[in-house]
């Protein structure tokens, strides 16, 4: 199902979700990823509907100071090691925040390079992951993943992702997915092709 970085580095460049295996922290875990600058309701629905995770925006630590977005929980006391920043909601152009239509405004809003802290209210919908400074080889995972081939794409330095559950509510696995990646033409990439 996968014929290296390439089939997803131009499916990531034309705006199109791949599945993203390997996450050496998720005990093999496996997500949808996007370039966020072509996150749009199509594709915040698709992620939703097939991957049922949370869907999160994936940023930078750069990006992240930018938007003021911090992480929740920066120290080393009850940490769970997953870098989530506080949520985010775009200021105007959303209504209730939750829709498909209205986590694209607010992803389109964090990525847009004049967007400032001031342009987002918190708490929100939209739920931003802030990646290792040292990128993949610091952090194999999704988050800093997406964001590596998003870059080598062309396609900004943004991500989204969402984990892949099954329909029982297990997380799913490659395997679980084959009819779901036929159907869809889904390029699949691994994060040990980055390393």
């Amino acid at each position: 199902m996968s014929g290296g970085l390439e089939p997803a580095l131009a499916a990531l460049a034309a705006g199109q979700v791949i599945v993203l295996t390997g996450d050496r922290l998720r005990d093999g875990d496996i997500d949808f990823a996007l370039a966020a600058r072509h996150a749009s309701a199509e594709t915040i629905n698709f992620m939703a509907a097939h991957g049922r995770g949370l869907i999160c925006l994936a940023l930078t630590p750069a990006h992240a100071m930018r938007l003021g977005i911090s992480l929740i929980n920066p120290g080393s006391e009850r940490q769970s090691g997953r870098p989530h920043g506080r949520s985010i909601e775009a200021k105007t152009g959303v209504s209730t925040g939750i829709s498909a239509a209205d986590r694209a405004r607010t992803i389109a809003v964090a990525c847009d390079p004049a967007s400032t802290g001031d342009d987002l209210v918190s708490p929100g919908h939209v739920f931003p992951l802030i990646a290792a400074e040292g990128g993949v080889k610091e952090r194999p995972a999704a988050l800093e993943a997406a964001i590596e081939l998003t870059r080598r794409a062309g396609a900004g330095e943004a991500a989204v992702i969402c984990s892949i559950m099954r329909d029982d509510g297990e997380m799913a696995r490659l395997d679980d997915l084959a009819e779901l990646i036929a159907r869809h033409g889904l390029a699949v990439a691994d994060i040990g092709d980055l390393i």
